[in-house]
């Protein structure tokens, strides 16, 4: 019950509101030449990415580092794909209760239903957490694995975003694609570790990221093992919370589930500082940063007084320890795939 609690308040607060083999070694100064990381400008901060990628992955170094140990940590909403205006995940818990509607008519004297289907957030908001997790008892729980897998996938080919009309598979990031194909090409193993539901992102972000679905790790509600009448073994969602990979959780996670402590890690708010310590303080040199949301004409410009996505205490720790922020305004020249055209 304590994590249910704990995950009832984070939803709460999302409401409020990703021939031979050999290598090429490339020096920094042939990487300046636009053919890595195209979609970013030629900062300072895609030099110092650059210049820890090429420093760690010279067997010449001080401070090689084997391709054993190359992992590389994603948060996903904010930091691979946007979070505006508010978690796609939620959208997706909304419009499958409007899909489900018609065949309920005891819901029209429901009123946080009737609340979703007005699209009222200020009524929505007052059923708290133990709303939202009430609308996912309705949406998800008792539904198989491979249901639930089916249904995400339905809506991530349909779906489109409120405000860009785009499907929500193409809400990712043109530049943080490019750096994961690149830290790939070096020998990096990359990791999604995401505060968002385990199923609901294996269910589309292989594709999108290239990443394969062990590799994706969220917070996951329980399963219950379950037979059919045929005699075939099934897992079935259930409405508790099983764990919740966010903030502390995160280096837990990272812990149990990676094995190795990182040597890189991004995020874009203060629910990803801790994976962002646990990467720093390890033993081999690290590179670790924040997503910073600036660019109000392209996308959205928030940090500490953000309900979703909120960045205050990690912006002062990067200031002071000199962590990356990726200014999306002033860094990249492009912030999603469409605009590349």
């Amino acid at each position: 019950m304590r994590s249910l609690r704990y995950f009832l308040i984070f939803l709460w607060s999302l409401i409020l509101l990703g021939g031979c083999n050999v290598r090429e070694e490339r020096s920094p100064e042939k990487q300046k030449s636009g053919t890595v990381l195209p979609s970013w400008h030629e900062t300072a901060t895609r030099q110092a990415i650059l210049d820890y990628v090429s420093t760690v992955t010279d067997p010449d170094s001080n401070d090689f580092i084997p391709e054993a140990d190359r992992i590389a940590v994603f948060d996903n909403d904010g930091t691979l794909w946007a979070e505006k205006p508010i978690y796609f995940q939620l959208e997706f818990i909304f419009d499958r209760i409007r899909a489900l509607a018609p065949r309920h008519p005891e819901w029209k004297r429901d009123k946080l239903i009737q609340a979703v289907l007005s699209n009222d957030l200020d009524r929505i908001r007052k059923f708290g957490g133990e709303g939202i997790a009430r609308l996912m008892a309705i949406t998800q729980a008792g539904m198989t694995t491979e249901a639930f897998r089916t249904t995400v996938r339905q809506w991530i080919a349909t779906a489109r975003h409120p405000v860009s009309h785009r499907p929500y598979s193409e809400m990712v990031y043109q530049p943080m694609l490019e750096l994961i194909s690149y830290l790939k090409d070096r020998g990096f193993k990359i990791y999604i570790i995401s505060g968002g539901d385990q199923d609901f992102m294996r269910a589309w972000a292989p594709e999108a990221y290239k990443i394969p679905p062990e590799q994706i790790i969220g917070s996951r509600q329980r399963l219950e093992y379950r037979y059919e009448k045929n005699g075939k073994p099934v897992l079935y969602r259930m409405p508790e919370i099983e764990f919740l990979d966010d903030e502390v959780g995160k280096a837990v996670a990272i812990h149990q589930f990676v094995g190795r402590r990182p040597v890189i890690a991004f995020g874009n708010s203060d629910g990803d500082l801790q994976m962002l310590e646990y990467t720093r303080w390890g033993k081999e040199r690290s590179l670790v940063g924040f997503v910073h949301h600036t660019d109000a004409s392209r996308e959205w410009a928030y940090d500490r007084h953000s309900a979703i996505g909120k960045l205050d205490k990690g912006l002062d720790k990067a200031r002071r320890y000199g962590w990356l922020l990726i200014d999306m305004k002033k860094d990249w020249k492009v912030i999603y795939p469409w605009q590349l055209n």
